[in-house]
């Protein structure tokens, strides 16, 4: 089976988000079950001057976008430690860029054209390279018109005619919408800006484009799957999904286990697996304290917290419990990410009224969240929602109890201890209901308690979910199998 992924960000050419880490991860799990995936991606100026091995394959084209004709041409790589080839659009005009939607936080205005122009070029890179494809999978919102095209545009032709479409939703929340005069840029007929296709409120909807046009859709983690059908997480189109629900899945992302392993990560003081953890972690937690400058106490309790400072993230209830578990526990807290302003503000505030307890750094570094992983106790995902999330998983692999709100992702990879999981050793960290300090504060008063005072059940938590196989391996099989599926029910409406 060959596959085509076209998505707007891979590592480590180019990322903003979880989005990159899929566009690496399951290509290379796929060719490791003797696939032939291929890759496409933007070349931004972020790619091309990231010192990777990128060359010319010395072919140019044109696409038109509404009354202009715009030329690119393809460079090619490969997804590193594999044979998976990555072919990225070199188009200066719009890609030679500091950001790749926005810059200062403001998007650029003429994202729809930029991603027009890369989506039409997926599909022309079909002909041009004389691909093979049966599955074309595209990936949120900037590569929602991929689908469209595939069937609207380029189903006639030879090489187009059996290839399968495949959309998934990495967030709802983020849908590319954009005014219908847009719809000229696309170049596709107006009779698909309607209700059940492309258009949105009177608008330009991307994602939906996808969602509609797809033979398959597919989002991150099987709960998400079933949230995004109700009016609370749908994003206004969970009547969409609803209609589409025979053709959605829930796939969970796994782990790239290469780059996150405590028994062979580079970037921690102590390796260590779950044959040795309660002798070496503490090493990690000792080093992590002093790099901060927390308090060095081995029995206090240190919780780690990676991501964005967003209210989305449950971040504004972090803030609002650190000064109680501060000053009535000694807990202490690791904190890394950028975010909401007001949201940095206060943590920057709270780490300077307990700095010995309190370590805030507002950037983002590869080295101090594998630190933060390995160093910590605990690790904190209060998320109003989370699509899929993957640091929960990093933690269960670092044998870091994970404390999440039980939503998406998170709902399905973290399970509270009761008699029952803890006898068939499902149990792997604790869970919260909703999204308020009020249930923030039982779950860590539940993962407190436990650490402190009932060591027998902390340590099987960690060893259950240091056992457990997080890797992309069993998630590339749901998708050869959802691709299989998809794939058989296009050759059915073919005949």
């Amino acid at each position: 089976m060959n596959i085509l992924f076209a998505t707007s960000e891979v590592v480590p050419f180019a990322k903003t988000g979880g989005l990159a880490d899929v566009s690496c991860s399951l290509p290379v799990a796929l060719s490791r079950l003797g696939k032939k995936p291929y890759v496409i991606m933007p070349a931004y100026k972020v790619a091309l001057h990231s010192g990777l091995n990128i060359w010319p394959t010395g072919i140019d084209f044109s696409i038109p976008i509404w009354n202009k004709t715009v030329y690119g041409s393809l460079l090619e790589s490969r997804l590193p430690n594999s044979d998976v080839p990555v072919f990225l659009v070199l188009q200066d005009q719009y890609f030679d860029r500091d950001g790749l939607y926005n810059q200062q936080d403001e998007d650029y205005r003429d994202n729809c054209e930029r991603f027009v122009f890369f989506s039409r070029a997926v599909l022309e890179a079909i002909r041009l390279l004389e691909l093979k494809i049966d599955i074309l999978h595209s990936n949120d919102w900037q590569t929602g018109l991929v689908p469209a095209y595939l069937e609207a545009l380029y189903r006639p032709f030879p090489l187009y005619e059996n290839i399968a479409g495949v959309h998934t939703i990495h967030n709802m929340a983020y849908q590319g919408i954009f005014w219908h005069w847009d719809m000229c840029l696309t170049g596709l007929d107006w009779k698909f800006f309607t209700y059940d296709k492309m258009e949105f409120y009177g608008k330009l909807n991307l994602l939906k484009t996808g969602i509609m046009f797809a033979g398959g859709i597919t989002t991150v983690s099987p709960t998400y799957a079933e949230e995004i059908q109700t009016p609370e997480f749908g994003c206004s189109l969970d009547g969409v999904l609803r209609f589409r629900r025979d053709s959605l899945r829930g796939i969970l992302n796994g782990v790239d286990t290469e780059h996150w392993n405590p028994a062979t990560d580079p970037l921690i003081p102590e390796r260590y697996d779950v044959s040795n953890v309660f002798e070496k972690k503490p090493v990690c937690k000792a080093a992590l304290q002093n790099e901060l400058g927390l308090t060095q106490n081995d029995r206090a309790p240190l919780l780690g917290i990676v991501g964005r400072l967003a209210s989305q993230k449950g971040i504004d209830l972090v803030a609002e419990v650190i000064p109680h578990w501060v000053e009535n526990h000694n807990a202490q807290w690791a904190i890394l990410g950028t975010g909401d302003r007001w949201l940095e503000q206060r943590l920057q505030q709270l780490a300077e009224r307990y700095p010995k307890n309190v370590a805030v750094r507002s950037a983002f570094s590869n080295e101090i969240a594998h630190k933060i992983e390995a160093g910590s106790d605990m690790f904190v995902m209060p998320s109003r929602y989370e699509p899929c999330g993957l640091n929960q998983m990093y933690s269960l692999i670092y044998g870091t109890i994970p404390i999440v709100r039980k939503t998406g992702g998170l709902a399905d990879t973290i399970v509270h201890p009761t008699d029952e999981t803890l006898a068939d050793h499902t149990a792997n960290g604790f869970c919260f209901q909703h999204a308020d300090t009020q249930g923030l504060n039982w779950a860590v008063k539940q993962a407190v308690q436990c650490y402190l005072d009932n060591r027998p059940t902390w340590e099987k938590l960690v060893r259950n979910g240091m056992q457990q196989d997080l890797s992309w391996r069993h998630s590339a099989r749901q998708y050869l199998d959802f691709y299989e599926k998809v794939r058989e029910k296009q050759q059915t409406d073919k005949r």
